[in-house]
């Protein structure tokens, strides 16, 4: 009876680590249980560094193909209010296919909350996009963080569109 109670005691231990470190990883790679955003409109992130609060690192959203089915003019990052880091918008970059695309501008909204990226050329329909936000500082304290994409497209009369939103977990 001992030995089934300390084997049983083990098991439970063992599944408890791999559990934990198999969230962490998850977590990490941008999936998400229970967030209330559908699994459809979630994008995967990764932090370079580890994402850890006080501390700089760089973040890369990625942006699907399947989800650009318009050309895009105008990328827009919109972040919650008590997000309390800081981007610096001259070491942000947009890549298609593996590949830099040259920027025209790239503004960081301080009061709305948002950073609008402006490539030279409107970057094509069906394109796997990665906006790779360096030098980025973290807030002091650690977090869940909403960081939601949307997109312009060129023209006359240009559309904007949600993408996704990326669960972002700062400092855990």
């Amino acid at each position: 009876m001992r030995r089934s109670l300390g084997l049983l005691s083990a098991l439970a231990m063992t599944g408890c680590l791999l559990t934990g470190f198999s969230g962490v990883s998850l977590a990490q790679s941008g999936f998400t249980l229970w967030s209330g955003v559908k699994g459809d409109n979630q994008l995967n992130y990764r932090f370079d560094f580890g994402g850890q609060a006080n501390g700089w690192d760089r973040l890369r959203l990625r942006v699907p193909n399947k989800k650009l089915q318009t050309a895009v003019a105008q990328l827009v990052i919109s972040y919650p209010e008590y997000y309390k880091g800081s981007f610096d918008p001259k070491k942000i970059e947009v890549k298609v296919k593996g590949k830099n695309i040259p920027l025209q501008e790239v503004k960081w909204d301080k009061d709305s909350h948002a950073i609008s990226i402006f490539p030279q050329e409107a970057i094509p329909a069906g394109s796997n996009v990665e906006i790779v936000l360096s030098n980025m500082r973290m807030p002091s304290f650690g977090g869940m963080y909403y960081f939601n994409v949307a997109i312009q497209s060129p023209g006359d009369v240009p559309i904007s569109r949600y993408i996704g939103t990326a669960i972002v977990n700062i400092g855990s």
